[in-house]
């Protein structure tokens, strides 16, 4: 689960855009090429900047939540999107994969500790690299907690949050046989994955379409980008084949009953108050197995940029900086 807005949106407030110093691909196992692009300064404070989604990719906006002059910016579209290669591909592309590949970075880019910094399936995807990896990460910055559960997804994708958008709701699950209608999730997988490109577009779109329209506090005008059939159809592919699977980890609660690895780890979470893609329950119970966290909860919904998150953001990777200047 991701920001949608986040490529089109103009975000004045935020540092001016600065371009990457260095674009790699960066081989991995199973045959996936990763886009690796780094900018801000090479000897600043390594962070790492983990996309939603799964699948959203990365966007040029993300490199200005940061101080170019402090940070050294890494940021990567993850298996399957994105400048990532093979696209909307779901072979050997896992959670174990992803954080893998994140520990692969590090070490190519020779950083032994880093800030990591991500929003929705990219704080679920910190929270586990965190809980893998302790010694390696120096401070997370998490935005609207996601914790791959099934009450979470059950919330988006079993009706919960159609009780605010029915609307929105009426038209994902209208495209879908009556008969299929109580699991979502495997009806949409089936036709995502048929072999039929315009077919799985066509699913494609809607599945993002669905989410799109929650992002924000507001919904989505007629005015609003629309994104290449490319774009969604991987989009919608990856975050599918992972919460089918249940982000592939061994049990429901697994980022909660591992907090513990956490302990040695300062943070900060921001979520917004009016998230019906994320909602706060996540985050509270988040904070209170991790007390070295500090949760911020701003009048918002769930994108990254809604103005009062983006603003906490900012401060917050400001104070980062400071703390480990």
């Amino acid at each position: 689960m991701h920001d949608l807005f986040q490529r089109h949106r103009q975000l004045d407030n935020l540092y001016p855009s600065f371009p990457p110093f260095n674009v790699r691909k960066l081989p991995v196992d199973g045959g996936h090429q990763l886009y690796v692009e780094q900018s801000g300064s090479p000897q600043g404070l390594p962070v790492l900047c983990l996309h939603g989604g799964p699948g959203a990719g990365c966007s040029a906006s993300m490199r200005r939540f940061f101080n170019p002059k402090v940070f050294h910016v890494i940021l990567f579209d993850q298996r399957g999107c994105g400048k990532s290669t093979p696209n909307a591909s779901v072979d050997a592309n896992t959670t174990q994969h992803l954080i893998a590949d994140i520990e692969q970075i590090r070490k190519v880019l020779e950083i032994d500790r880093w800030v990591i910094f991500g929003g929705s399936w990219g704080a679920t995807l910190a929270l586990l690299y965190a809980e893998q990896y302790p010694t390696r990460v120096l401070f997370l910055v998490l935005r609207a907690v996601f914790m791959m559960m099934g009450r979470e997804l059950n919330w988006f994708y079993g009706g919960g949050a159609g009780q605010f958008w029915p609307e929105h709701w009426q038209k994902f699950r209208s495209i879908i046989p009556a008969s299929e209608r109580d699991d979502l999730l495997s009806a949409y997988q089936k036709r995502l994955f048929s072999g039929d490109y315009r077919e799985e577009v066509y699913f494609a779109r809607h599945w993002h379409d669905w989410e799109c329209h929650l992002c924000r506090l507001e919904s989505v005008t007629k005015d609003s980008p629309r994104p290449s059939d490319d774009y969604v159809r991987a989009f919608a592919r990856l975050e599918n084949h992972y919460f089918v699977n249940g982000g592939f980890l061994p049990r429901d609660d697994e980022i909660l009953n591992n907090a513990q690895k956490l302990k040695s780890i300062p943070g900060t979470i921001v979520h917004g108050r009016y998230d019906v893609i994320c909602p706060p329950q996540s985050a509270w119970e988040l904070a209170a197995a991790w007390p070295d966290a500090k949760l911020n909860i701003v009048t918002a919904g769930h994108a990254l940029s809604e103005p009062a998150i983006r603003n906490k953001l900012v401060s917050t990777m400001n104070d980062v900086g400071r703390l480990f200047a």
